[in-house]
């Protein structure tokens, strides 16, 4: 990340552009302190990056002529998002800026809804296919011979722990984040795992992690890995598909158990 405007189209000094000032205008939704939008324009105006330490309590105080309780406030709200990371004895700093509170939301609703449990889990499907399937030549170019040896191994680390008679679920993470990572796209590598913890969360409720499609699920990640060798798009986008079909399985054999237990 650049911490001077321009820095990456040019040499030489140049002034530190404004952020456009609807980069922390409060936004729609319920009422919140205006010391919330403060804060995130005081880090936006300052190019602060994660880490970066923040002004102590009193002297948020002084900057934003609010009082220490609406301060306080406004901290605890931003250290639930992640914008801001609060390390007790040592003050506050600019968050790591994670999708955290975007699983928390996500893994509640489905947890919160029997109905909203299938849905939620079918959406992330669809959102890690959709990433693998439309980066396919991406991937190609971007993958070298030591992440194809890599994928192969976690391939084979999942033949094993099958064979064992084990769960195979974080083997077939390291794989799909193995997979993103030479794209070195931190929002997309961001999202995928956001769906992977949401996943992790909510699956075991629904009883559908014992079912039998674990050697479909093995063959299609062998069948990805051997398209990326050879560089064709076409069969890796197939391979990826008859990856999720077995997710996709579970999912509906799940809604069937809870209609009929409902009936």
């Amino acid at each position: 990340m650049t911490t001077a405007a321009g820095s990456r189209f040019g040499n030489g000094p140049q002034r530190r552009a404004d952020p456009p000032t609807w980069a922390f205008r409060p936004g729609p939704g319920p009422a919140k302190s205006p010391v919330v939008d403060q804060i995130k324009g005081y880090i936006l105006r300052g190019r602060l990056k994660p880490g970066d330490p923040l002004p102590s309590e009193n002297e948020l105080c002084e900057i934003f002529g609010a009082g220490r309780s609406s301060v306080r406030e406004a901290i605890k709200v931003l250290d639930a998002l992640d914008i801001v990371q609060v390390r007790h004895g040592h003050g506050t700093f600019v968050g790591r800026l994670s999708l955290s509170a975007l699983v928390e939301s996500l893994s509640f609703r489905g947890l919160l809804s029997p109905d909203d449990d299938f849905r939620v889990l079918s959406d992330l499907v669809d959102v890690r296919e959709l990433f693998e399937r439309a980066m396919a030549g991406r991937i190609i170019d971007a993958l070298l011979p030591v992440h194809l040896e890599q994928l192969a191994d976690l391939v084979g680390e999942m033949e094993e722990r099958l064979r064992l008679g084990r769960d195979i679920v974080a083997t077939d993470r390291s794989f799909h984040a193995l997979l993103l990572q030479p794209l070195a796209n931190e929002l997309v590598a961001q999202l995928s795992s956001a769906c992977w913890e949401v996943h992790a969360v909510v699956a075991p409720h629904l009883n559908i992690v014992t079912a039998q499609d674990e050697a479909d699920t093995v063959e299609a990640h062998r069948a990805m890995v051997e398209a990326l060798r050879i560089g064709d798009a076409r069969r890796f986008t197939e391979a990826v598909r008859r990856h999720y079909v077995p997710v996709r399985r579970r999912i509906a054999a799940a809604r069937a158990e809870a209609v009929a237990n409902r009936a």
